[in-house]
């Protein structure tokens, strides 16, 4: 039953997508409830880890070299791409920009638990990509955009460490101490967290209620193919180097999914209204995806032989 409907998954997040955009009003209302919920989901996948799964997933620095390395390369080199070939307006070509300058996003830590991949490795991604996006975001900025923007390193490590360390720490410990009595209640936590992502979903589409009315169908392509094509390398550069399924879903949803809060708070604070377009549609429309990709590998749980690098 739980399985059947984290499956559904994709389904329901789209209708209370839909939902959310025609009750705007009374969903933006939830806004303070988007903190909460994310940290449930962090410690809900906790309670599925132990501290071996993160001395595991440490002893892999070429991994989490390999998937900065994509991200901070093909990401924004993608945005700049298909803003130039679909000669986007100023505004939006820098919005783009800036999401594909950005660091791993915090979903992508629960899309990962949905798609089973390997939770430990990709929270540890997450973190080192937001340290390095401090230096590599003003230098890429400044390479596509001709303009050096500070990164608030400060306000995003503490985000992180209260919205996703924590409560996944906490989660861990609980688990490793004791597992023999959470076992009843682990098979109701995908559901849990399934329910709680798409709640955020339908609130961030509250939210951007207004942004998404002004939309345009280039912008949409861009921000959809932008996401596809991270999601693609993110998958094809680790199979290409014979690492297991597991590993590749983990590098593939780390690389599609940006911190595009970020880039919407930077693009309002440097350019404009406008330039935080791309960003705002990112964050819907990566959940989305992320969903339906998640909801695709949930049917078969990889096997994790050794990896060959």
């Amino acid at each position: 039953m739980t399985s059947k409907l984290t499956l559904l998954f994709p389904v329901f997040a789209i209708l209370a997508s839909v939902l959310a955009f025609f009750y705007n009003s009374e969903f933006s209302t939830l806004k303070p409830f988007i903190i909460p919920l994310l940290a449930m989901v962090m410690f809900a996948m906790g309670l599925t880890l132990t501290l071996t799964d993160f001395k595991a997933a440490t002893k892999q620095p070429m991994l989490i070299g390999l998937v900065l390395a994509i991200q901070f390369f093909f990401m924004p080199l993608f945005a700049w791409i298909i803003a130039a070939s679909l000669s986007l307006p100023t505004e939006l070509f820098i919005g783009l920009i800036l999401v594909g300058s950005s660091a791993g996003g915090t979903a992508s830590n629960v899309i990962c638990f949905l798609a089973k991949g390997n939770v430990a490795l990709s929270i540890l991604m997450t973190l080192s990509s937001t340290l390095c996006a401090t230096v590599l975001m003003p230098v890429l900025t400044y390479l596509y955009l001709d303009q050096s923007i500070p990164v608030p390193i400060g306000a995003m490590m503490q985000s992180i460490m209260m919205m996703v360390f924590l409560p996944v720490l906490a989660g861990t410990l609980i688990n490793t101490w004791f597992a023999a009595y959470l076992h009843p209640v682990q098979n109701l936590l995908p559901i849990i967290s399934s329910l709680s992502i798409i709640t955020i979903i339908a609130i961030i589409v509250a939210l951007n209620h207004d942004n998404l009315l002004m939309i345009s169908i280039p912008i949409i392509i861009a921000v959809m193919l932008h996401n596809i094509l991270g999601l693609t390398v993110g998958y094809q550069i680790p199979k290409l180097l014979h690492y297991d399924q597991r590993t590749c879903r983990t590098l593939a949803i780390e690389v599609g999914m940006q911190n595009s809060g970020l880039s919407v708070a930077l693009a309002i604070k440097y350019f404009s209204i406008t330039a935080a377009l791309p960003g705002a549609l990112f964050s819907i429309w990566h959940n989305l995806s992320g969903s339906i990709l998640a909801s695709f590998w949930q049917g078969n749980h990889p096997a994790s032989p050794p990896n060959k690098l």
